[in-house]
């Protein structure tokens, strides 16, 4: 082969490598496996499970949590791709503390759907912690070790993690976040807590919700700041880390007083954030607009698989609350307006998640838009640049045959 000839097919090489990877790149951008949403069925307007579960294939959303174990959802969920966690109700607590009431309630709610359905965590109880019943933090603990042991004798261990998800208020000080500790009352059993995940090695959940700290100091707290918008942020005068948004600061805060308790190696997952997109007239920021800026935000910083700045390396899991608006739970206006969708699938308002449909009943396709949702290294890769590299290529296979 003489040496203009090798020049071309080696370039032909290059130009062919090179778009591949723009394809796989861009199809790798799709997915964003570090993001869940919680489907939460307060409500008495919800779609059945079947068109939930088309919603979140056109979604290309993998992960999703239930705060019961539903047989009709987990049923519908085999042979889906759709990786589950399932919840104990917290009046349930106190019956699994006994051995055999835990086993029997593994065997019943989790082993006759597991493997078909993916099952890989088991939240027990929500927010228990900071509950007006304070008796049922005494089951916590028994009842999450009877939970795994139960787990290890069905088999079922090594597949689906144990633990409970917290509220941030279990913080005694969360600011700066090197400062981040526990409430003193709690030290006992959060030792015991603390103790269990790092034993079975499962992660801490939190509910983080920023929009709950600018709603009650408005004047001193940053708009932009806890909406992932441009600004400033903060520096911690101890780790001199710099914080743009307030959602890793917690993060960050709770990964502190974990430390402090003497985990330092704990996986810290946020179980829940979001942002009302309406609410009573003293919830203040509780708008469509604040609403779509937040969860379109976390959307992109998802998309970057990126860790909070005491943990850089280390991707930090997010589920979002929630799939639907739900019109049964109580309390303020905003609890009932938590949804990216409508009970009949609209959209509530655009976070980048496009649907060439209005309604679940036909969800057809919908995708993460790279317009709306992709960070500007991302957004200048787009489906026009596809086409312009496109045009280069056939151009260049032209030269090349010359």
């Amino acid at each position: 082969m003489d040496a203009p000839l090798r020049s071309r097919t080696s370039l032909l090489q290059f130009l062919v490598t090179f778009f591949l990877l723009i394809l796989l790149g861009l199809n790798n951008i799709r997915e964003v496996e570090s993001l869940g949403i919680n489907y939460g069925q307060v409500a008495n307007n919800l779609p059945p499970p079947e068109k939930v579960l088309q919603l979140l294939h056109a979604l290309k959303i993998t992960k999703a949590r239930i705060y019961d174990t539903n047989p009709q959802v987990l049923t519908t969920f085999a042979n889906s791709n759709i990786e589950l966690i399932v919840t104990v109700e917290n009046q349930m607590l106190a019956t699994l503390c006994d051995q055999q009431q835990a086993l029997q309630w593994v065997t019943s709610h989790i082993r006759p759907y597991f493997p078909a359905t993916n099952i890989t965590g088991i939240a027990v109880g929500n927010e228990i912690f900071t509950d007006e019943d304070t008796s049922l933090m005494t089951y916590l603990v028994p009842a999450m070790v009877n939970i795994h042991a139960a787990l290890v004798k069905t088999g079922l261990s090594q597949y689906i993690q144990v633990s409970s998800p917290n509220s941030l208020a279990v913080l005694a000080n969360s600011y700066p976040p090197s400062a981040g500790s526990f409430r003193t009352d709690l030290n006992q059993i959060m030792q015991q807590f603390l103790q269990f995940l790092a034993t079975t090695k499962s992660p801490f959940w939190i509910n983080a919700y920023p929009y709950f700290a600018y709603k009650d100091n408005p004047n001193k707290i940053s708009l932009d700041y806890v909406l992932f918008n441009s600004n400033e942020g903060m520096v911690d005068p101890y780790t001199k880390l710099h914080y743009d948004n307030m959602l890793y600061a917690q993060v960050d805060a709770a990964i502190f007083a974990i430390a402090r308790m003497g985990f330092n190696g704990l996986e810290v997952k946020i179980s829940e954030t979001g942002w009302p997109s309406k609410g009573d007239t003293n919830e203040i920021g509780a708008t469509l607009q604040n609403a779509a800026i937040y969860n379109r935000n976390i959307l992109r910083r998802q998309l970057l698989n990126e860790g909070t700045p005491l943990r850089p390396n280390v991707r930090l899991d997010i589920y979002v609350f929630a799939l639907f608006n739900e019109d049964m739970k109580p309390g303020p206006t905003s609890e009932r307006n938590y949804g990216l969708f409508q009970p009949d699938g609209t959209m509530a308002y655009n976070v980048g998640l496009l649907s060439t449909s209005s309604s679940t009943t036909e969800p057809a396709s919908a995708s993460i838009s790279l317009a709306s949702s992709a960070p500007p290294m991302v957004k200048r890769v787009g489906y026009q640049s596809l086409v312009n590299w496109m045009m280069m290529f056939v151009y260049f296979c032209w030269l090349c045959k010359r």
